[in-house]
């Protein structure tokens, strides 16, 4: 269920975001549930957040490719947030900004091979696009982070405390 309200709030987000280009949640909110949930979360909810924002905003080629790198990205969070580290956003927000360029590459890339034969010059042309991402997702995780943190963390907890012991 945890995975399921992650999702609405990405989709909600990325829907109401729509109208700034490249600039939505998404990526941040799958990096923070990786991160505190594991790789596997990561990447289910980026599958199932690609999946139902795509059908409200649009299904496409591209569509298999922005699930790739955020899948990508989700299990890399998880990766990072098995390293119990004790500030966080210090690694965090930097890579929330490298991820903004690791998406749009990874795009990029998936056009570049189906659309056009001019890859250099169409990649720079939406670098700027890429800029407007990473910088939104350095953002979002400077306001995001902190408060689903708290969620998490009383989430972690009470998972804990109601786990049933198995028996010797």
């Amino acid at each position: 269920t945890l995975i399921a309200v992650l999702a609405s709030l990405a989709v909600v987000g990325r829907f109401a975001f729509q109208y700034v280009p490249n600039v939505q949640p998404v990526t941040t909110l799958i990096i923070i549930c990786g991160f505190f949930l594991g790789p596997v979360a990561g990447l289910f909810l980026a599958i199932i957040t690609t999946y139902l924002s795509n059908l409200l905003l649009g299904m496409g080629i591209w569509t298999i490719w922005q699930i790739i790198a955020w899948v990508i990205i989700g299990v890399i969070s998880g990766w990072i947030g098995k390293a119990k580290i004790k500030q966080p956003l210090i690694i965090l927000i930097p890579f929330a900004i490298f991820t903004g360029y690791f998406y749009g590459l990874i795009v990029s890339l998936a056009t570049y091979m189906v659309v056009s034969d001019h890859f250099i010059s169409y990649y720079l042309v939406g670098l700027i696009y890429d800029t407007y991402h990473a910088v939104g997702n350095g953002l979002f995780m400077i306001v995001l982070y902190p408060v689903i943190a708290k969620v998490f963390q009383k989430y972690q907890q009470k998972v804990a405390y109601t786990k049933i012991p198995t028996e010797k």
